[in-house]
């Protein structure tokens, strides 16, 4: 074990009393919680944050947030992308309280669905939207309908990649096969029979499992992100596209993270060309909202697939999705708060970010690597920048990101736990980014031996 390791045994413990002595009466939220709400969380993952118990929140505003205990934080997790609009913003708010007065769901079209579906077309280039409650029901949504226009069954993913709680999708290579992913709990079949996965940047193993003509989709994100940040490698999406036309599979681009990119996700900001397109979270400031968008030439093949008699039982849907109210958040988001502007000042944040963790790294020579994608920032304890979803697997370092998640959160500055991702708001401040900086040096310091514990 190195130095560095033994070090991150010791500040962890720590860190961990120093968590528990100051989040009183979160612990005691916490105990209360067991008795009514499933392991104690109202969302199972939640038992993976990395103190002994989940920080209760009480109020949330821009880029910070205050909990139960009176402690502000500075907010980079910024709920997994869901406000990365920053918490509340005011167009947002004020709009959906006034059609929180006018109506909630009417399962009626409204005239935010139009703005809505043409400001997205502005945005990704495709013509035709369809809308839906969450992220992980557009891709289950784009799924089905790439199954019914092109009559073939399986889907194709990239090893590691995140799309929700999309069945086919929690799936992994073992030796050669497709087998569900660890932690696919109570997969409803075995995942060969529904999904090949591919890696990464392997053009190779795309073309092999492509030729087979089975596959109705590849669902994918333009970078892999919940992984950690692996980008394409020059040409990989070049080579995507014309294997996917040439084996007519459809290309679905799932933009839900890399909306961090710019205005128009990365398919806007790289001139990409899906067939299908899903995005959700971020797009109405953490009110439940997703779309899914269609070619031209898809969507008159979905329209001319679905009877009008089997429009509503086919799986496709909900009670919900397209709600007046979640459209009225996109609206606002994408007028007034998901501006150009406010991607350009996010963007320049990310790269202060990036800049300020790269030069403690360097001062140390320690053997870690920062990445960014437009305004999210991510940092992984190796040398090596993954190029598949199966290298940034490997390269986890559970001890230190645990470590660095509560050792920053014990002074103010929350990270998405796992990987210890941070995403700019068009409500951060570069006080806030030189905050984190000083921790992370903090830390660093302590980790090498250069600062006193």
């Amino acid at each position: 074990m190195s130095v560095v390791q033994t070090r991150a045994e010791t500040l962890l413990e720590r860190e961990l009393d120093r968590f528990e002595e100051e989040h009183p009466r979160s612990a005691e939220l916490a105990k209360r919680a067991r008795s009514s709400l499933l392991a104690g969380v109202p969302m199972h993952w939640m038992v993976r944050w990395p103190g002994a118990f989940p920080v209760f929140a009480v109020e949330a505003q821009g880029a910070r947030f205050r909990d139960v205990d009176g402690i502000e934080y500075v907010d980079f997790c910024l709920g997994d992308t869901g406000a990365m609009t920053g918490h509340s913003p005011e167009p947002v708010v004020r709009e959906v309280a006034e059609q929180a007065a006018r109506g909630l769901t009417l399962m009626l079209p409204s005239a935010e669905a139009l703005w809505v579906g043409e400001e997205l077309t502005r945005r990704f280039g495709l013509p035709r939207w369809q809308f839906a409650v969450t992220a992980t029901d557009a891709n289950r949504f784009a799924i089905r309908l790439a199954r019914l226009i092109t009559g073939r069954p399986k889907v194709l993913v990239f090893n590691w990649c995140y799309h929700g709680t999309v069945d086919e999708t929690l799936a992994t290579l073992r030796d050669g096969r497709v087998v569900a992913r660890e932690g696919n709990l109570g997969p409803p079949v075995p995942l060969d029979t529904t999904t090949r996965v591919a890696e990464w940047n392997d053009v190779a193993a795309l073309q092999r499992e492509l030729e087979q003509r089975d596959i109705a989709c590849v669902l994918t994100e333009p970078a892999l992100t919940n992984i950690g940040i692996v980008h394409p490698e020059v040409g990989f999406h070049d080579a995507l596209r014309e294997l996917t036309r040439s084996t007519e599979t459809l290309l679905i681009l799932d933009e839900t993270h890399t909306l961090c990119a710019g205005p128009g996700s990365y398919t806007g900001a790289h001139g990409l060309e899906p067939d299908m397109l899903t995005v959700g979270k971020a797009i109405g400031s953490g009110i439940a909202s997703a779309a899914y968008g269609f070619t031209g030439e898809v969507a008159a093949r979905v329209e001319a697939a679905i009877g009008r008699d089997e429009s509503d039982v086919g799986g496709v849907g909900g009670t919900l999705a397209g709600n007046v109210l979640s459209l009225t958040a996109v609206r606002a988001t994408l007028e007034h708060v998901l501006t150009e502007d406010a991607f350009e000042r996010m963007t320049a944040l990310g790269e202060r970010f990036e800049r300020g963790v790269q030069d403690a790294i360097d001062e140390h020579s320690l053997p870690w690597h920062v990445t960014r994608l437009g305004c999210r920032v991510e940092y992984l304890f190796r040398p090596e920048r993954p190029v598949t979803g199966s290298d940034a697997a490997a390269a986890g370092d559970h001890l230190l990101d645990r470590l660095i998640h509560l050792y920053a959160l014990n002074r103010g500055v929350l990270l998405t736990p796992f990987h210890n991702m941070a995403l700019m708001s068009p409500a951060t401040s570069e006080a806030d980014v030189d905050q984190h900086t000083a921790v992370f040096r903090d830390a660093v310091g302590e980790l090498t031996g250069s600062r006193p514990s």
